[in-house]
């Protein structure tokens, strides 16, 4: 599960394997439609989970999050890196 930035300062969630090349991909415009016209894309946040179903209840979750909370946890993120 990833959380990507735009550059608009807008945030995207997403679930992918390979967090990284998704985030290329979103910024060769290949990606999400949503991300379109806003790049670059940097990854925020990931977390890996150990099933699929468990990822995407997080995803979902992350979603309903205030873009304050998103930020939060972006920062945090970088902060542990």
């Amino acid at each position: 599960m990833y959380l990507a930035r735009a550059s608009d300062g807008s945030y995207y969630c997403g679930y992918a394997l390979d967090p990284v090349a998704r985030v290329a991909m979103h910024n060769a415009g290949k990606g999400s439609k949503a991300l379109r016209g806003r790049v670059p894309v940097r990854l925020a946040f990931t977390r890996r989970f150990t099933d699929k179903g468990a990822a995407l209840r997080f995803e979902r979750e992350l979603k309903r999050r205030t873009r304050e909370e998103k930020a939060t946890l972006s920062r945090g993120w970088f902060a542990r890196r």
